[in-house]
C-alpha cells in the first residue's frame, strides 16, 4: 500500500515518540505488535506512516534532518528505537506566534526553547511541495494563534488537520464548516494517552456511577519535567487545556459536578522527572446508607509514549477519512482518544464507534 504521508508541527517528545514508534514497530507483526491499540487500520499497519514535512522554531532542530532533531535538546522523552533510519527531510523553521511563553526564557537551554533567527518560512508551499495528506499539531499548550494559524494553513494546503492540543479548532463548529465544505477530514482537540490520568479518571468516575456511588468531590494533580509541564507553569495559558481535562471527567459523571468540587489540572513542574508524568488522584464518594469512601491513585507513565499510542490511530483513521471523501469532523477517532472531542461518548461506546468507522459501518 501507499504510505501515510503527514507534517508534524512542533518536533518535541511527542513527535520524538510518534517517529520512533513508526521505526519500532517496522518488521514487527500482529503477534508482536504490543502497545498498540490496533496493528491494522484500513491495511494500514504503523510503518505506512511516513514523515514528509516538519516544523519547528528551536535552533538546534530547525535545518536538521528529521532523525536527528528528535533526540535534540529539550527533548527528553525514552528512547527506545536508537536506530532512525536517515531522514531526506530537514525541519522548517516554523511561525513562532504565541508558541513560546516569556517564561520560558528564564530556564537553562537544556530545558527550554532557543528560538532560532532563520527565517519562517512559506507553511503552505512546504505543505504542498512535501506531498502530505494530514498536518499533526503538537505545538505547546497554550498556543491559541498559532494552532489557528496551522489550521488554516492546511486548510489552505487541502490537507487533513489533526490536533493533538487543546485549542479548540475540531470542536468548533466554523472551523468544521470550512473543512467540510473542502471535503477535508479534522480530528481533534487535545490527545489523550493511552493509559493515562484523563483516561483513568473518566474510568473511574465511570465506575461510581454504573455501581451507584455518589461522587461528591474529586481531583486530579499531575507533574512533570517536560517543556510541556514548563511551558503549564504560566498559568495564563492553561484555561483550554483545564477546560479540556475537566469537561472529559464531568461527561461521564452521573450528574455534572459543582465547579469547587472538581479540580483537574496540572500543578508543577519537577525538572528531573523528564518526561516522567505523575498523576495523583483523589474521589470521594457515598455507597450504600450515605456511608463514606474515598479513593488515592497515584499513576506512573512516560508522558509522550504514552500519546503517541493514540496518534497513531488518529493518523491511519484520517488516512481512511481522506480515502472516502469525508469532510470535516471524524467523531468517532476523535471521541475515542480526544479529551475534547466535537461528541462526547463513554469510552465504550467511542472504541465501538472507531470500529464501526474502521469497518465502514459509520461514516465518520
Amino acid at each position: 500500500m501507499n504510505k501515510i504521508k503527514i507534517a508534524i508541527v512542533g518536533m518535541g517528545n511527542c513527535a520524538s515518540s510518534l517517529i520512533q514508534g513508526i521505526h519500532y514497530y517496522d518488521g514487527k507483526n500482529s503477534d508482536d505488535s504490543i502497545g498498540l491499540m490496533h496493528w491494522d487500520i484500513g491495511g494500514y499497519a504503523p510503518c505506512d506512516i511516513d514523515v514528509v514535512a516538519a516544523f519547528d522554531i528551536d535552533s538546534r532542530k530547525v535545518g536538521k534532518s528529521i532523525d536527528e532533531a528528535i533526540f535534540a535538546k529539550p527533548n527528553c522523552t525514552t528512547i527506545f528505537q536508537e536506530e532512525i533510519p536517515k531522514y531526506d527531510v530537514c525541519v522548517s523553521m516554523g511561525h513562532v506566534l504565541d508558541g513560546v511563553a516569556p517564561h520560558m526564557s528564564n530556564y537553562e537551554d537544556d530545558y527550554t526553547f532557543v528560538v532560532s533567527d532563520e527565517e519562517p518560512v512559506n507553511v503552505v508551499d512546504v505543505l504542498k511541495e512535501s506531498g502530505a495528506e494530514i498536518l499533526v499539531n503538537y505545538l505547546p499548550v497554550g498556543s491559541e494563534k498559532a494552532a489557528r494559524f496551522y489550521a488554516q494553513c492546511a486548510l489552505d494546503a487541502g490537507i487533513a488537520y489533526i490536533n493533538c492540543m487543546p485549542v479548540f479548532i475540531v470542536s468548533d463548529d466554523e472551523w468544521d464548516a470550512k473543512f467540510r465544505q473542502k471535503g477535508i477530514p479534522i480530528v481533534g482537540d487535545d490527545i489523550k494517552a493511552q493509559i493515562g490520568a484523563t483516561i483513568t479518571h473518566r474510568t473511574l468516575a465511570n465506575l461510581f456511577k454504573d455501581r451507584g456511588v455518589k461522587l461528591d468531590r474529586t481531583y486530579q494533580i499531575n507533574t512533570g519535567g517536560n517543556t510541556d509541564f514548563l511551558n503549564m507553569l504560566n498559568r495564563d495559558r492553561l484555561d483550554s487545556k483545564k477546560e479540556s481535562k475537566t469537561e472529559a471527567v464531568q461527561a461521564v459523571v452521573a450528574e455534572r459536578m459543582d465547579d469547587r468540587d472538581i479540580h483537574i489540572g496540572p500543578s508543577d513542574y519537577v525538572p528531573w522527572q523528564n518526561d516522567n508524568k505523575l498523576c495523583f488522584l483523589r474521589m470521594e464518594g457515598r455507597t450504600f446508607g450515605d456511608v463514606p469512601m474515598n479513593i488515592e491513585l497515584r499513576l506512573s507513565v512516560e508522558d509522550s509514549p504514552n500519546s503517541a499510542g493514540c496518534v497513531i490511530d488518529a493518523i491511519r483513521c484520517c488516512k481512511l477519512g481522506l480515502e472516502r471523501g469525508i469532510g470535516g469532523q471524524l467523531t468517532s477517532i476523535s471521541s475515542y482518544v480526544m479529551k475534547h472531542p466535537p461528541v462526547q461518548v463513554s469510552d465504550d461506546e467511542a472504541y465501538e464507534n472507531v470500529e464501526k468507522f474502521i469497518s465502514g459501518e459509520l461514516e465518520r
